[in-house]
């Protein structure tokens, strides 16, 4: 994936990942992870991964933090920060891409470990031909 320019607040949002991540509630996969989503207004929305013994339905920390910031009003979203424990940078997965491309095609995403690796790409990188609300008519 070619690698998208930096953002001028990236490191403060992944270090909002980072804190978000100590608060996932992953009994099952014991794969915290960290959401940080920056909106068009300057805000920052966190997030971090919620598993239920019903496994599909828990949710990702990336769907946590973008519905909580697109419920209390955030739009145009700018920028995706994750952070995870992992050996490399992950990926959002299908699901986190399909909603991130609905509601933040624009954005930039950033997803970090702790050692300081880091994978920049952008949300129409990771869903090239996305399905969105045009798609419908």
């Amino acid at each position: 994936m070619k690698a998208a320019e930096p953002h001028p607040r990236e490191a403060e949002l992944l270090a909002a990942a980072a804190e978000a991540r100590a608060g996932a509630l992953c009994p099952f996969s014991k794969f915290p992870v960290g959401a940080a989503i920056l909106d068009g207004a300057g805000r920052v929305w966190t997030g971090a991964n919620v598993e239920n013994a019903s496994y599909t339905l828990g949710l990702c920390a990336e769907r946590v933090a973008l519905f909580y910031a697109l419920a209390h009003g955030a739009r145009d979203i700018q920028h995706v920060a994750i952070v995870t424990g992992a050996a490399a940078p992950s990926s959002p997965c299908g699901a986190c891409r399909q909603i991130l491309f609905e509601f933040a095609a624009a954005a930039t995403v950033s997803s970090a470990v702790p050692d300081g690796q880091l994978l920049r790409t952008s949300v129409r990188e990771l869903l090239p031909h996305g399905f969105d609300a045009s798609s419908l008519t």
